[in-house]
Formats: C-alpha cells, sequence, structure tokens
C-alpha cells in the first residue's frame, strides 16, 4: 500500500508543477483536466502525508522506551496508546480511498419520480418524495432544473423529472433508484386504517458528448407537435424533438421541454442513454454485474425502503437499516442512509479489492 502511495504523491506533485506551467494555462481543455486529476487525488494525499507524521511519531515514541529515564517511558507509552488507533484509522481511510472510484460517479444526473400502486395516496406520496429530496438538494446546494411535470388529481405528481447538477451528484443519489413503499393512513381514507402504497425513483448519470461516438450524419432529426394532457404546458408549435440513430435504429425523442431547442437537448440526451446502455451492455456486463451486486440493482420492481409513518420508522432494505426519525427524515436529512449505504458499498468494494 506504501509504494502504491508514494506513487500517487509523486503523480501529485507533477500536476502541481504542470498547473503551473504556463503551456498547460495557455490550453484550457488540458489545465481543466489536469485540476480535476489533481483535485481527485489531494484528499489521499493530505491523509497519506497525516498518517507518515503519525508513524514518524510512533518511531519516535518508540525511541524513548528505550530511555532508562521511568518518566520519559510513560510518557512514551501512553503517546502510544494514544498514536496506535488513529494509525489504525487512517490505514482503514486510506484503503477506502485507494478503492478505485466508479468514473460515473461526479456525473449530474436525470432524477425521476412516479407515483406506484396506490392510486391518488401513491400521488401524494410522489410529491412527499419530491419535497424530501428538495429539501435535500438545497442543502446539498445541487442546481435542480424541472423537466417534465404531471401532476396528481388529488395532489402530488403521477411523475416529476428532474436534472439536477452540482458535485458528486450520481455518487451520492444512485443508491436511490427503486421502489419507496410508504405505510400511513392516508388523507383520502375515511375509516383510519393504514394503507400501504409505493412510489418509484430512477436515477440516471446524465451523459456527455465524450460518452459515446455518434455522427451527425448517421442522425435523422425529426420535430413535431405535442398534444394532449399530462403537463401543465402544450406545445402550439413544432417543438417536439425526435433523433433515429440510423446504424442502430434506436430513437429518442422528447416534448419535456417549453422550447425546441430544449427538447433537441433532452432527446439527445436519451439518445445518448440509450446507446450507451445498449454499448455496456454489450461491452461491459461483466462490470455492469458487479456493480448490481453491490446494493441493489435499481431496478423498478425492488422494493428499497420503507417510510412507516404510525412508528415513525424507515428502514432500508438493502442493508438491514430502521431509523426512528421519519419526521426529520422527510424534511430531507438524508445524509445517515445515503452514508450507511456509501459504506457498504465501500466495505463490499474492499472485499473484491482484497480477493
Amino acid at each position: 500500500m506504501l509504494d502504491k502511495l508514494e506513487a500517487i504523491q509523486d503523480r501529485y506533485y507533477y500536476l502541481e508543477e504542470q498547473l503551473s506551467d504556463p503551456e498547460t494555462m495557455g490550453d484550457m481543455d488540458k489545465y481543466k483536466n489536469i485540476s480535476k486529476e489533481y483535485k481527485n487525488l489531494k484528499e489521499v494525499v493530505n491523509v497519506y502525508r497525516n498518517y507518515k507524521e503519525l508513524l514518524g511519531n510512533i518511531e519516535t515514541a518508540k525511541e524513548m522506551l528505550k530511555e532508562e529515564d521511568k518518566e520519559m517511558k510513560e510518557m512514551a507509552q501512553m503517546e502510544l496508546e494514544e498514536l496506535n488507533p488513529q494509525k489504525n484509522e487512517l490505514e482503514e481511510k486510506l484503503k477506502i480511498l485507494l478503492i478505485p472510484k466508479d468514473p460515473e460517479d461526479e456525473r449530474d444526473v436525470i432524477f425521476e419520480i412516479r407515483s406506484g400502486t396506490g392510486g391518488d395516496e401513491a400521488s401524494i406520496f410522489a410529491g412527499d418524495l419530491y419535497r424530501m429530496y428538495s429539501k435535500f438538494f438545497e442543502h446539498k446546494k445541487y442546481k435542480v432544473e424541472i423537466l417534465n411535470i404531471n401532476e396528481g388529481s388529488v395532489g402530488g405528481y403521477n411523475k416529476i423529472v428532474l436534472e439536477v447538477n452540482g458535485e458528486n451528484v450520481f455518487g451520492t443519489l444512485k443508491f436511490e433508484s427503486g421502489a419507496h413503499r410508504v405505510q400511513r393512513v392516508p388523507k383520502t381514507e375515511s375509516q383510519g386504517r393504514v394503507h400501504t402504497s409505493a412510489a418509484t425513483i430512477v436515477v440516471m448519470p446524465k451523459l456527455i458528448m465524450e460518452d459515446i461516438n455518434i455522427n451527425k450524419s448517421d442522425l435523422r432529426v425529426d420535430t413535431f407537435r405535442s398534444s394532449g394532457a399530462g403537463g401543465q404546458h402544450v406545445n402550439k408549435t413544432e417543438s417536439g424533438v425526435r433523433f433515429t440513430h440510423l446504424p442502430t435504429g434506436i430513437v429518442a425523442e422528447s416534448t419535456d421541454g417549453r422550447s425546441q431547442i430544449r427538447n433537441r437537448e433532452i432527446a439527445i440526451q436519451r439518445l445518448y442513454q440509450k446507446i450507451y446502455e445498449a454499448q455496456r451492455t454489450q461491452h461491459e456486463s461483466k462490470v455492469a454485474a458487479a456493480r448490481r451486486s453491490l446494493v441493489g440493482s435499481g431496478d423498478r420492481s425492488e422494493k428499497v425502503r420503507t417510510y412507516n409513518y404510525p412508528q415513525n420508522r424507515v428502514t432500508d432494505h438493502r442493508i438491514n437499516l430502521t431509523l426512528y426519525s421519519l419526521d426529520k427524515i422527510m424534511e430531507g436529512n438524508i445524509e445517515e442512509i445515503i452514508e450507511a449505504l456509501s459504506i457498504y458499498e465501500n466495505a463490499e468494494k474492499m472485499k473484491e479489492h482484497e480477493e
């Protein structure tokens, strides 16, 4: 591990020099890439520096134990008792930092909340989830744009699609995908009986042009007029956009945005997503299988979490985590759940890394 950490530190110093090089500063793309790698290595290097300093202090304390002076020996022993647990703690932290990161973790996301089984109560619950996540996004200082919204007949949403931008967004939100179940007495229930309803969350990493190669000559673009209910805005012009990727026959379209320009952006993102998924299935099935085995696959049919109002309880079924703080969680305080899921994923990755 120490050899690997030394190599990372050497790389970090090299990147530091590159960032002050006038040639690098004159090339914005190169500067951006180097800055990103430099930033990613910074935490590892800082922890490693602390670790090396700690090792030095431990060696000094061990040397003091060889002294004949009784008081010096006692001081050295007390210091070692304090330093050794710190050493173990830093070693565990370094092991986690050395786990290869999923490159998708840094991506912005398309975040969809959709009402599931339970009729009107499911739509109301989807609205409650939207409120919960909105408060969390605000706390994280994420930028959020509503792409599509379909309101429920008695409140909440049948479907709401968001674009969420910020730092490490997919890495933070990826475990939210799946079926979220609520147990409570609905506002629409006159007998006071507890009902079970559900909503589904889908979190997809937003793709960028570099992910896949699409030649413009391979695309057919059609525009059309959107129509019908199912949103707050119905286009009166040809703002709908449909892309067809001719080599694969993959089609993606959008009427979600209010302008043709915005719909082109959304539709091409969806096309990227479809082509990317096809390529990943073909070329990276092993990687995809490993990801699914970590903390749930994120499949819509998979029940990932239950929100029980009568007992003020939230249970994440993937890691058997139960918290009796539903009232606080619905106010956007979901960090404890997300952190527990991340710790579990890191533990699983460490097992694979050690094998």
